[in-house]
């Protein structure tokens, strides 16, 4: 059985695998192994990981799905302003999508969320991920905008879009 929950320090590594896992998985053709390896290494270090753990004024932490004891999927986000939140990372071990773990993090990290005071959710998702984009349409997500990718450096042109729903009262 799957259980999500707020993550700790021994699910660090879980963690680090899901998220570079699932990632190569949803870009692998889309950005060069380069690129992504780069935002492996800033965004899915263990010092990151375990200094994100606990939430913060922008940051509501990870949370992840485990199933005896492994992690299966993780997911974080936090308010980006008064009435409004920010889906940043949601990534599942690869073998293990289309069973709802997906859906499950998500539905737990908006509940988080709505509590804060949060009536819109927002993602960015990489232009061309079809992996990633079917996920949130599905869920109520609408195409706001294109935009550069946040990660982008000098000379890298990769592009995400933004996507938002509202999410309304905490039920």
């Amino acid at each position: 059985m799957i259980h999500v929950k707020r993550a700790e320090l021994e699910h660090v590594e879980g963690i680090q695998r899901v998220c570079c896992e699932g990632c190569r998985n949803a870009y692998r053709g889309l950005q060069e192994d380069a690129y992504i390896e780069r935002n492996h290494r800033y965004w899915y270090n263990e010092t990151r990981i375990k200094d994100e753990l606990e939430e913060s004024e922008r940051w509501d932490g990870y949370y992840v799905a485990v199933e005896n004891g492994e992690v299966v999927g993780a997911i974080g986000g936090g308010l980006t302003g008064e009435a409004e939140s920010e889906v940043y990372v949601l990534y599942l071990d690869p073998a293990r999508r289309g069973e709802g773990i997906g859906t499950m993090l998500l539905e737990t990290l908006t509940h988080v969320q709505q509590l804060k005071g949060s009536r819109r959710q927002w993602v960015s998702v990489a232009k061309g991920n079809q992996k990633g984009i079917p996920f949130y349409e599905s869920r109520g997500f609408q195409f706001v905008a294109e935009k550069p990718s946040f990660s982008n450096q000098e000379g890298d042109d990769y592009r995400s879009f933004r996507y938002a729903r509202e999410i309304g009262e905490e039920s």
